[in-house]
């Protein structure tokens, strides 16, 4: 039994890849069983976000990645291995909990991702298990613990809040500026939110859904637009954030040219924080108009991380516990079937002996038999005694995995794992602390 994670992210891959292999809320499921099935694996946990998209597998009899970057390749129409990356075992677990601690992300210590990681596994429960769901919890507590006995967060931590300071950046202030929100979901409110914290004069939420525009526009005193309004509006806008679920581009060189005589020699800056893209890159061609996507960021996010660096060796320090914590854990799970099916075995082979052994002691009485059958009994439970201890001890301390393969492999005792195992339960795990 292996874990592994394989994907590609914002380290790896440039944003034109990555918003090709954004897997929907609505699509996760099935994306999940489809590579369950074809790599062979045991379990699996479909994460994908804006900024990455991951599998994190138990391993059958084979290695998964080989199936994980085909689906990946299928996807992308080229293959995407170059792009990726894999992670095993402890490393594949520390790789999860920093993710969910949002000290993986572009923008450091985010707090989306904690909701995102969450998400997802429930949206891939269906094809995830015993070690899997054990994995998870354990990530959400983690993330939880870092964000709350760390200032990881602290300050702008997130996407919409890094392109709001972008803004910022180019106007020199938002202060008394006009702006429009186009999408009406978690990150399109942040962004509002940090809009109007920065002294934005009039805030505009568009949306294809006018009901939950209104909703939004209401709590941050803006103004909602059904989606198909908003464009006859632009040459009043200073600045645009485009964070739409959309799977295609919506925003055109159409939609912007109109407003542009309107506008004179104002500047329109326009901010694409969705993957896949709401934006078609040649706007960005346009007179007068500046695009910026989730790559441009880069700059915020390399001084985020620079005030938060600091924080970095506190949120380890939380992390790495619970990785040997979880290994050990894990490393058990895998001892006790194949402990007990070795011990089985065992005394299966002593039967068959001790039986063939009878038949040429036929003239034993009950009373010798008995002492024989005993003597056998005995004899093996001491054979077996100091294996048993060290195999328990081994799993105490993280070694238990190696161990079992070995044993497993020694005495060819298969089909014993811990797939069908359940992990005890914890209410805790799925809250911080």
């Amino acid at each position: 039994m292996a874990l592994i994670a394989a994907g590609v992210s914002h380290h790896t891959a440039p944003l034109p890849l990555r918003e090709r292999l954004v897997v929907s809320a609505g699509e996760t499921q099935a994306a999940a069983q489809r590579i369950l099935e074809a790599s062979g694996a045991r379990e699996v946990v479909l994460l994908s976000t804006c900024n990455r998209t991951e599998v994190y597998a138990v391993e059958g009899d084979v290695d998964a990645a080989p199936a994980i970057w085909s689906d990946f390749s299928a996807m992308l129409g080229e293959d995407v291995s170059p792009f990726g990356y894999v992670r095993r075992d402890r490393d594949a677990v520390a790789h999860l909990f920093r993710v969910t601690a949002g000290i993986d992300s572009m923008i450091l210590g985010e707090a989306q991702i904690h909701g995102q990681v969450r998400d997802a596994w429930e949206r891939s429960r269906a094809a995830s298990g015993a070690v899997l769901n054990r994995l998870f919890q354990s990530a959400l507590m983690v993330g939880g613990r870092v964000r709350s006995e760390t200032a990881i967060g602290r300050g702008a931590a997130s996407t919409s809040s890094a392109a709001v300071q972008l803004a910022s950046k180019i106007f020199g202030t938002l202060n008394g500026r006009h702006a429009m929100v186009l999408g009406a979901g978690e990150m399109a409110e942040l962004a509002l939110e940090c809009l109007v914290s920065e002294g934005v004069r009039t805030a505009i939420v568009a949306n294809r859904t006018h009901e939950r525009a209104q909703v939004l526009a209401e709590r941050y005193h803006a103004q909602a637009l059904h989606y198909d309004e908003c464009w006859s509006r632009l040459a009043d806008v200073d600045l645009l954030i485009c964070s739409t679920a959309a799977p295609r581009t919506i925003v055109g060189v159409e939609q912007i040219a109109g407003s542009l005589k309107e506008r004179g020699d104002r500047p329109l800056c326009i901010l694409d924080i969705a993957v896949p893209r709401d934006v078609d890159p040649a706007v960005g061609a346009l007179s007068n108009v500046f695009l910026y996507d989730l790559d441009d960021l880069r700059t915020v996010a390399t001084a985020n991380i620079e005030r938060r660096r600091e924080e970095l060796p506190a949120a380890e320090d939380v992390i790495a516990p619970e990785v040997e914590k979880y290994w050990e854990w894990l490393a058990g799970l895998a001892a006790v079937p194949v402990l007990r099916t070795f011990r089985t075995e065992m005394d299966r082979l002593r039967e068959a002996e001790l039986s063939d052994a009878m038949r040429k002691l036929d003239h034993l009485s009950p009373r010798d038999r008995e002492a024989i059958e005993h003597f056998s009994r005995a004899l093996m439970n001491k054979f077996l005694h100091e294996p048993s201890v060290r195999l328990r001890a081994a799993a105490a301390n993280g070694r238990g995995l190696g161990v079992v393969d070995a044993l497993r492999y020694l005495f060819d005792l298969r089909g014993t794992d811990a797939a069908g195992a359940e992990p005890e339960s914890d209410d805790s795990a799925t809250r911080g602390r």
